[in-house]
């Protein structure tokens, strides 16, 4: 089958979107599917050789993503390509550039949504509003463009419940996670060089990975390393626009020594990082389904993570990690519980991620363009 993915966000952008691109179409190519990125133009040095790019322009609202231009009502290298599918990642500008294909080409589409983004959408909108009214803006549009593909995914169960409850009316939504590639992340022996590297040797280590953005609430772990026993540090991994923030917090609060920010981790040193910790954690409420959480785990690292969305039904308290209200006094109860218990989790941990393996997704994904294929075709 031949597959166009059609996305928001792709690198040199660091996401989940970007790194759900790359390892779907990993795995659905050694399926024997014949898969082709269109992403949005970061620039010539940052191209890579074998994806179709749209004109798009720097988001100055949000450093580190590309904004693709209307100048073409759709994406005429579709029509050359001539896909069984149209996939589509995000729920913006190339999202409706697919739609918009799909409808004149009557090729099926099929929309993968997994970023609530009325809720964020006041921090980054260049057209300033009032939050409340922006997000019910927000709303109205989603429960419009999500009501056009033939099929739409949602990562966990809790996601689409708050769609049906926001009113979104899909043709049909299934719910298929994000996949991990549990055969490369694995636990591995380079952990101590990362912890000499950053001066963690004999402390208990916590990391937290991923976009340096408000949402990700990095700003409450670095205010409950106030109140964790000394040897207890902080391993923040990541770029964004709340760095500098950030930083002047831990100086601010006094806890600069017991707070480490790695910057950017590249993946070639990612599972090292990983391996060094004894326990991922993460505040944020707004994952969907918290991909780097499973990396994590996938690499028996039990995770500590925010009671809410998608991580009720990913953390088993006792079991894979442990799950805790967003206060300080909660996140420090956690960290501790995790490090008194963490051999009796490691193992949750690792199978926890194995459910989640890309392999399943992509099956899973098979058999649904297969479906809707097969639909769209019995319709014609």
């Amino acid at each position: 089958m031949k597959i166009a993915i059609v996305t928001d966000s792709y690198f040199p952008t660091r996401d989940g979107v970007a790194t759900q691109v790359l390892t779907t179409r990993q795995c659905l190519e050694r399926m024997g599917h014949e898969v082709f990125i269109i992403a949005p133009d970061p620039g010539e040095k940052d191209r890579e050789e074998g994806i179709y790019y749209v004109k798009a322009k720097p988001f100055k609202s949000y450093e580190g993503y590309f904004l693709p231009t209307f100048r073409h009502n759709n994406l005429k290298i579709i029509k050359e390509l001539q896909p069984d599918i149209i996939h589509m990642h995000g729920c913006t500008v190339m999202t409706l550039k697919g739609l918009i294909t799909g409808h004149f080409t009557k090729i099926p589409t099929i929309q993968t949504f997994v970023t609530m983004v009325n809720e964020v959408a006041y921090q980054y909108s260049p057209i300033k509003l009032p939050p409340n009214f922006l997000n019910k803006l927000v709303q109205i549009y989603l429960r419009q463009e999500l009501k056009r593909p033939d099929a739409i995914i949602v990562p966990t169960p809790p996601i689409a419940k708050e769609l049906l409850a926001m009113g979104v009316k899909p043709k049909r939504m299934e719910i298929i996670p994000v996949g991990v590639d549990i055969d490369r992340f694995k636990k591995n022996d380079k952990g101590d060089e990362i912890r000499q590297r950053h001066g963690l040797v004999g402390k208990k280590v916590l990391i937290t990975v991923g976009r340096m953005s408000f949402e990700k609430k990095v700003d409450l772990l670095i205010e409950t390393m106030k109140v964790v026993p000394d040897d207890v540090a902080l391993l923040v991994c990541g770029k964004g626009p709340c760095d500098k923030e950030w930083r002047q917090l831990a100086v601010d609060l006094g806890v600069q020594d017991k707070v480490v920010f790695a910057g950017f981790v590249p993946d070639d040193e990612l599972i090292s990082y990983y391996s060094c910790a004894d326990i991922f954690i993460t505040a944020s409420k707004f994952e969907t389904q918290g991909l780097t959480t499973l990396e994590a785990m996938a690499c028996e690292i039990p995770a500590m993570c925010a009671n809410g969305r998608a991580f009720t039904d990913v953390i088993k308290n006792g079991v894979n990690g442990y799950l805790f209200e967003t206060t300080v006094e909660d996140c420090a109860r956690v960290i501790n519980e995790g490090l008194a218990h963490i051999d009796d989790l490691k193992k949750g941990a690792r199978e926890t991620a194995e459910i989640y393996s890309i392999q399943n997704t992509a099956d899973a994904l098979d058999k649904l363009y297969k479906e809707v294929v097969a639909e769209k075709k019995s319709r014609s």
